[in-house]
């Protein structure tokens, strides 16, 4: 696999784990697209590592990303590196009917539709690159979910059945298919959620994720399960119900 000089696209770049691993693509020597649909965030890491190039874009906005697609393909003549990485949690209680509805559909929008959407996009431009990846930020969630973000498990669930489905189909077309399924990383969406304090969840440094990715991607690895996210693999399979208990024996957010 060819790791270096390539065109290298990040969805939600602007922190957390799409930041770091743009700065690893970056110190090998790639050109770096990040997106995200904060501008004042885009332009801070522009001011901090000048090399990344920013666009304002919002995955679940169809018509944004068909324009980021044609701007891309105009100022680089495509990509060859697809990273779907945009994502959110939200903590939610399935048995209060006073629950944001529109906040639970939002995040199967961004966690799993977009990423559908993205790809539809910049397939043709995949198509063209001789050492084409996707790239699919999941998360080991997918194997076993975290009863307190129901919607989150399920997405991230979704995301990895859709990842193992089109890795044959796109393999067709000389397109890797990579999955990147973190443990809870110290991240704002993990701050933001009110995850990241969690023991039991052992937030990793969004470096070290960055680097075990880098090790295991350039090592051909198609599914890459950094920290807990290996044992909730081997768990779900051997001991479900255990594991899933373990996790959640605390099923119910804490109230703010």
């Amino acid at each position: 696999m060819k790791v270096s000089q390539q065109m290298v696209l990040i969805t939600g770049g602007s922190s957390g784990i799409g930041l770091a691993l743009a700065k690893k693509f970056l110190d090998q020597d790639n050109t770096v697209i990040i997106t995200g649909r904060d501008a004042t965030k885009l332009e801070k890491i522009k001011s901090s590592y000048p090399q990344i190039h920013i666009f304002q874009s919002d995955v679940t906005d169809d018509a944004d990303v068909r324009i980021l697609t044609d701007n891309i393909q105009e100022k680089f003549g495509g990509i060859d590196v697809l990273i779907n990485n945009a994502g959110i949690m939200n903590l939610i209680d399935a048995g209060n009917e006073l629950n944001d509805l529109s906040k639970q559909m939002q995040e199967i929008e961004i966690n799993y539709n977009s990423p559908i959407r993205v790809l539809h996009y910049f397939l043709p431009q995949l198509k063209k690159s001789k050492n084409a990846v996707l790239v699919n930020v999941s998360s080991g969630l997918a194997y076993v979910p975290f009863a307190q973000a129901p919607v989150y498990s399920g997405t991230k669930s979704a995301l990895h059945f859709w990842t193992l489905s089109i890795r044959p189909q796109l393999r067709q077309h000389n397109i890797k298919v990579v999955e990147l399924l973190p443990p809870v990383v110290d991240t704002p969406l993990a701050h933001g959620a009110d995850i990241a304090d969690d023991d039991n969840l052992k937030p990793m440094p969004p470096k070290k994720l960055a680097d075990i990715f880098w090790r295991d991607f350039v090592n051909g690895k198609e599914e890459i399960t950094p920290g807990i996210s290996k044992q909730l693999k081997f768990m779900s399979r051997i001991a479900p119900k255990f594991i899933f208990s373990q996790l959640n024996k605390k099923p119910i957010p804490r109230k703010k």
